[in-house]
């Protein structure tokens, strides 16, 4: 998938969070990915390829 995402967006991961929720928004990006989650704050670090394979979409910023 082509890098189309930025600070801020909120993105659709193909599996649910602990909170039964899919949408993250992106918060720090680089070497790695910093993800907040929607639902329940939660913040989560994982490098960029780890991400890119778990993205599914990218809605925009603050889309929700």
């Amino acid at each position: 998938m082509a890098n189309n995402y930025k600070l801020n967006d909120v993105v659709v991961m193909r599996k649910p969070h602990a909170c039964q929720t899919n949408k993250w928004q992106i918060i720090r990006t680089g070497v790695d990915i910093k993800l907040k989650c929607i639902n329940c704050n939660r913040e989560i670090m994982m490098d960029r390829l780890e991400f890119e394979k778990k993205l599914k979409q990218v809605l925009g910023g603050n889309n929700e």
